[in-house]
């Protein structure tokens, strides 16, 4: 049973495409049920976030399969505005498992080495196997998956090097002070970009925050949701010089911190360094404040110089990474692989112990004389003969189902010995069910999940 994908992500599929096809938490549940019927899966799992709305499935026609479900999600858009056959991205088998490692493993993402995907493909499946929606593939796969994202972010350094602009500018604060949970940092500015500055710095431990904008019940508003103060626009001025760390990012079209007023602040603080990030466009703050003692600016230039740079540390890092997955997703496979055998493996010993305990059961009522100690050791004799002649074909048969295609030695032996073994799924399901004990990495953790209630309907 292959893995398949269909896939519209930031890289093929514009944002107006993608916000058509994403679902809304109460239309999920109703619309995969419906896309399990009408392209007849057998297993479905949907990645939705915002930048890729992703199925990855299992079906017995595959073709059919992809046929009928871009039909259901073409019906939800505008046919003469969009068209989902030229820009879906179909992918089968291997390249299928590995655009899903690479997923999980921030190697897909917009930014290379962010940390939420990870968290928000283990919650897709989780949804998908609450809604018993998943099988022997999905459930063998993702605990692989989730141990190869783990190793990437432990071995790899793909996600110590900041990129975002404001993630930076703490960066570099802390940098300049020792300890940031000892500074007393100003914002102007109650945006976005502000507020995800905010948020990276109580990360980093900043305890004492003024927030100051032209609307003022803005910055009452961000400042309470972080627990800071926030102090009136007129009054910025008269506030500056207890802050150590002054952030700006509004939309004023000319400077709003001047040398003049930085002078004082500095005089204010006798001598005590201040540090100035402007992360505006056009800037807040006069570059002319460069010139004073003890003052430090950073502008949007020199913040995306160093993101810049970062990213090309992850880029480099993520050839390590991709390392990291080869080497999983081959030795996923050729565990997998050797699940095809093992039906055939299972019914060549039970053909061989029955037909060894149907001789034994004969030999022993022919045999009156012996004592219920020796007949002991007769049936103990018989099934030692049976496992010794299966061991080496049982364990060369799954040697050979890693190492080629297994599964023309298991049709000769079914062949030869009359067999007729299970499938290779109930094979799959069983390995599935054990993949922590019994998969490819022997004792590693397994997601633990939810019991998985009624499906969908």
């Amino acid at each position: 049973m292959n893995l398949s994908l269909l896939s519209f992500s930031f890289k093929n599929t514009a944002v107006e495409l993608r916000e058509r096809l994403t679902l809304s938490p109460d239309e999920i549940p109703g619309m995969l049920a419906e896309y399990v019927e009408h392209a007849r899966l057998q297993e479905l799992m949907l990645l939705s976030t915002c930048n890729r709305v992703e199925y990855y499935f299992a079906a017995e026609d595959e073709g059919q399969a992809f046929r009928a479900m871009t039909e259901r999600l073409q019906q939800r858009l505008d046919p003469g505005k969009f068209n989902l056959a030229d820009t879906a991205l179909k992918l089968s088998g291997r390249p299928a498992m590995s655009h899903l490692f690479r997923v999980a493993s921030s190697l897909e993402s917009m930014v290379i080495g962010e940390p939420q995907i990870l968290g928000q493909v283990k919650e897709a499946y989780r949804f998908a196997v609450g809604h018993r929606l998943t099988g022997p593939l999905l459930n063998g796969l993702m605990p692989q998956v989730f141990r190869t994202a783990k190793r990437v972010r432990t071995e790899t350094q793909i996600a110590r090097f900041p990129v975002s602009i404001s993630y930076v500018a703490v960066e570099l604060a802390g940098k300049i002070f020792d300890d940031l949970a000892s500074q007393t940092v100003m914002v102007i500015g109650a945006g976005e970009m502000a507020e995800l500055a905010i948020t990276h710095l109580v990360a980093a431990g900043v305890r004492r925050l003024i927030v100051t904008n032209r609307t003022f019940a803005n910055a009452v508003s961000l400042a309470e949701r972080f627990q800071g103060s926030a102090v009136p626009y007129e009054q910025m001025a008269e506030h500056l010089a207890h802050a150590d760390i002054v952030i700006s990012s509004t939309g004023a079209r000319g400077f709003i911190v001047t040398p003049e007023l930085a002078r004082q602040a500095v005089r204010s603080r006798r001598g005590k360094p201040m540090f100035f990030i402007d992360i505006a466009v056009p800037r807040d703050i006069d570059p002319a404040i460069n010139g004073l003692s003890n003052v430090y600016l950073y502008d949007i230039d020199d913040l995306q110089a160093v993101a810049a740079s970062n990213l090309a540390e992850r880029e480099r890092e993520a050839l390590a990474a991709e390392s990291i997955l080869a080497q999983d997703l081959d030795r996923y496979l050729r565990w997998y692989d050797s699940l095809s055998v093992v039906p055939t493996v299972k019914a060549l010993r039970e053909r061989f112990a029955g037909l060894g305990e149907q001789e034994l059961e004969r030999a022993l009522a022919q045999l009156k004389n012996l004592t219920p100690q020796d007949a002991q050791q007769v049936r103990r004799l018989v099934h030692s003969v049976v496992n010794k002649l299966l061991h080496v074909p049982s364990m060369r048969l799954k040697q050979l189902a890693e190492e080629r295609d297994g599964r023309l030695y298991a049709q000769a032996l079914s062949a030869l010995f009359d067999l007729s073994p299970g499938s290779a799924a109930e094979a799959a399901e069983t390995a599935a069910a054990l993949a922590g004990a019994d998969g490819p990495e022997a004792g590693a953790n397994v997601l633990h999940l939810p019991v998985a209630p009624k499906r969908v309907s």
